[in-house]
């Protein structure tokens, strides 16, 4: 049985609840190889974070990949984060990961590049807080 050569790329998931934007670069993050994105793949903007739409966007990278020779790939996974943003991902991120992997493509290291915001602008809602 013949060893196949890896040839390795990250792809970068944003995941927030309005997109999610799926992007391929080289180990150093210079090269684009490919990227998509919910809204390009949907009509609807109410539709771009869906995991339907995240998951034909990972068919049309991962198509856009086999053209450059990819065949592996790590995942740095974001979610919006920082100051004001939530820190958990969308409902696509999900759902592009295991599309990608369906895709044929050796999973090397899943990990989570959300920011984190350490201290910073006061949040916002004032003193006590926001009253519900």
């Amino acid at each position: 049985m013949e060893q196949r050569k890896l040839r390795w790329g990250i792809a970068h998931i944003y995941a927030s609840y309005n997109n999610t934007i799926i992007h391929v670069t080289d180990i150093t993050g210079s090269e684009t190889f490919a990227r998509a994105s919910g809204g390009m793949v949907v009509k609807a903007d109410r539709m771009e974070s869906s995991p339907t739409a995240a998951m034909t966007a990972a068919k049309i990278v991962a198509e856009q990949c086999r053209e450059k020779g990819i065949n592996a790939l790590t995942f740095r996974v974001r979610a919006p984060g920082g100051h004001e943003g939530p820190a958990n991902t969308g409902p696509g991120a999900q759902a592009a990961i295991r599309a990608l992997s369906r895709a044929g493509f050796k999973i090397g290291i899943i990990e989570d590049v959300t920011p984190v915001a350490h201290g910073g602008c006061k949040k916002s809602g004032g003193k006590r807080g926001r009253r519900v």
